[in-house]
């Protein structure tokens, strides 16, 4: 099986790293859907764009900015936490991805650029997946 693996990761590097990407950065969605409560970031993101909407209203105003920027600082606060608990599951298998992805394309045409084909399929695979998947 492994054998099979490397012979696919040296005959079609490209595919095999936008496989790779695409693969992880599933892993990666269904783990942020499933580990975090979808509508209290849905509120938080909804809020946070009001408050943006308002504080261009209030450009002249400073101590309403002040108010609404401590609520956005607020807001983001929350979100970061929500984000903590899906990069806690993922961090140490993602770590273990990436020293054996660098070993496995070290042989390949992609040796000095594959970290930069999976940046760019793992951004459009995460484009995707959260519209399909519904990730906020």
């Amino acid at each position: 099986m492994i054998n099979t693996i490397n012979e696919f990761i040296l005959s079609n590097s490209k595919l095999a790293i936008i496989l790779l990407s695409a693969s992880v950065t599933l892993i990666m969605t269904l783990v942020t859907k499933f580990f975090t409560d979808q509508i209290k970031i849905k509120e938080l993101k909804d809020r946070q764009k009001e408050l943006q909407k308002k504080s261009k209203e209030c450009r002249g105003d400073q101590k309403e900015m002040e108010k609404i920027s401590q609520e956005i600082l607020s807001i983001s606060m929350e979100m970061m936490k929500h984000s903590f608990k899906p990069l806690l599951i993922t961090f140490i298998p993602l770590l273990l991805i990436f020293w054996w992805a660098k070993k496995a394309f070290l042989a390949t045409s992609l040796a000095n650029s594959w970290i930069w084909w999976y940046i760019g399929a793992s951004l459009i695979s995460s484009i995707v997946f959260r519209k399909v998947l519904k990730v906020n």
